[in-house]
């Protein structure tokens, strides 16, 4: 996996690259668009991103493609955009349940939005990036503990924690 380099070497560990500036808690949203543009917004911020309207734009393009809402009150948006100056995850924990279309058509309060550049190389990392989160998302302790996060270094201890997760 080349996610980005950090220290000489290529990130292969879902600690790599979570960000503590691209993770928001207790975020308030009043639709899905809403919600994918506050993360975006937070990507742009930390320069991830260059351009928000046209970064949103292509997360929608994907959107058309199928279902993001995975179930459990989770969503994982993504798609690949020209406007992505570096890979990144941008998470954000909303108060309140956010209508999206899902796997359980339940409304989704925590939205792991990737961003990823449009080359081929970036389209390979795409896939292992997913599969990373997704592996950790198939565990309901991760879960629990992303919904009850109080702060970034929860969040990632969520997803970081190797502890009954069976490895």
């Amino acid at each position: 996996m080349q996610f980005k380099e950090k220290g000489g070497r290529f990130m292969e560990q879902i600690d790599e690259v979570l960000d503590p500036r691209l993770i928001k808690l207790n975020l308030n949203a009043s639709s899905k668009r809403d919600a994918i543009t506050q993360l975006s917004e937070t990507l742009k911020d930390a320069d991830y991103i260059n351009d928000v309207p046209s970064f949103v734009k292509d997360i929608y393009l994907r959107e058309k493609e199928g279902i993001t809402g995975i179930g459990d009150g989770i969503a994982i948006p993504h798609g690949k955009s020209d406007y992505v100056t570096k890979v990144g995850v941008a998470i954000g924990v909303f108060n309140k349940p956010i209508e999206w279309e899902t796997l359980d058509d339940e409304g989704v309060t925590v939205v792991i939005l990737f961003a990823v550049s449009n080359d081929t190389e970036s389209a390979r990392n795409q896939l292992k990036l997913l599969s990373l989160f997704a592996a950790r998302l198939g565990h309901e302790d991760v879960i629990e503990k992303l919904k009850k996060a109080t702060s970034s270094a929860e969040l990632i201890a969520a997803f970081t924690e190797k502890e009954g997760l069976g490895q």
